[in-house]
């Protein structure tokens, strides 16, 4: 942990967003430290944004909430961007399956929805042994290409102008046979 000489805005609505996330739960510090490994009085730091968490231990509380990183931290900007340009999205590749994300239009607490663009490369193979938050409704457009998604065990195959709606509960796959790679659209809403 980082000592925190002034108080970090940032740090403060992300020990205020922390303590809310608990209170929510109803869960006590003693629940939390519990679930996180986390000890008692580092949490109760945190929420007081007495000192500044590291990505160690956000990561361990977003386990806990069921939240990603990026859900949790855009949870504590103070206002939603209403046009996110092109050059701002966040681009994510992951080389070794051939899969590519970009972040359209990112998640913010005041706000359900967010808006993924998928590439799958020919071939490429992803699997997901489940969702970061159970009954996150999807919304998958294949607008080039085909994929197969997996989902409640039940496989679909989907061609360009295809969607597919469902919630998501366990494990899920997207594949792309090829002989082109997939492009498509995820909509991802918090239940």
């Amino acid at each position: 942990m980082k000592q925190s000489v002034d108080l970090n805005p940032v740090d403060a609505r992300l020990g205020a967003r922390l303590a809310e996330l608990r209170a929510e739960r109803g869960w006590s510090l003693g629940e939390v430290a519990e679930r996180s490994g986390i000890s008692k009085s580092t949490l109760s730091r945190a929420e007081r944004a007495e000192i500044s968490p590291t990505a160690s231990l956000l990561n361990r509380l977003c386990g806990v909430y069921g939240r990603t990183m990026s859900q949790l931290l855009s949870e504590v900007e103070s206002e939603p961007a209403l046009l996110v340009r092109a050059a701002e999205q966040q681009v994510w590749e992951d080389r070794a399956s051939g899969f590519v994300r970009r972040s359209v239009s990112p998640p913010h607490p005041g706000l359900r929805g967010e808006l993924v663009e998928g590439r799958l490369a020919a071939g490429a193979d992803i699997a997901y042994d489940r969702p970061p938050v159970p009954g996150l409704e999807q919304h998958i457009w294949v607008l080039e290409g085909a994929l197969d998604v997996t989902a409640q065990d039940a496989e679909h195959h989907l061609d360009a102008g295809d969607c597919l709606r469902l919630r998501v509960w366990g494990p899920t796959r997207f594949r792309c046979a090829g002989p082109d790679e997939a492009r498509y659209v995820l909509a991802v809403v918090l239940p």
